[in-house]
């Protein structure tokens, strides 16, 4: 368990020193601001649709590692995926975090984003690791609001 628990944390510090997809989409594209004045973590989340399907996604921001790793591998992740299923995954992403999961069978499918559990165990965390999913879900929906952990 150890040595999963220790890759787990390499990933994220590496998405967290490396992130992905860390710019901003100029051509047509939709964005949302997050603010966790917990922690500090503050990022815009930015999304390309190409009629119901995310073809771009990306950030840009400043926060603690699990913030940048979740928004990295976020990112990642819903390239390619229409409005449902970014909101399936935002739902499955969610109870995965807060410990809501049912079951292994219910994140099986949840891939990389697989490192990020362990926040659950820290509940001050589990708003690093959603910030950038409840921006991503704000852009989606056109929201001007500034998203806040605190709201």
């Amino acid at each position: 368990m150890s040595d999963l628990r220790e890759l787990y944390q390499e990933m994220i510090l590496d998405h967290a020193k490396s992130p992905r997809n860390r710019r901003a989409i100029e051509e047509e594209s939709q964005q949302a601001e997050g603010f966790n004045p917990l922690c500090g973590d503050r990022l815009s989340v930015f999304v390309r649709l190409e009629g119901d399907r995310l073809a771009d996604a990306s950030f840009l921001g400043t926060g603690c590692a699990i913030c940048m790793a979740s928004a990295s591998l976020m990112t990642e992740r819903v390239r390619g995926k229409t409005r449902a299923e970014v909101d399936d995954l935002f739902t499955r992403f969610h109870d995965l975090v807060t410990g809501k999961t049912a079951s292994e069978a219910s994140t099986e499918d949840m891939g990389k984003l697989q490192v990020l559990a362990g926040v659950r165990d820290f509940p001050v965390r589990v708003k690093c690791a959603t910030l950038a999913w409840h921006a991503l879900r704000a852009a989606l929906h056109q929201d001007t609001e500034t998203i806040s952990t605190e709201s």
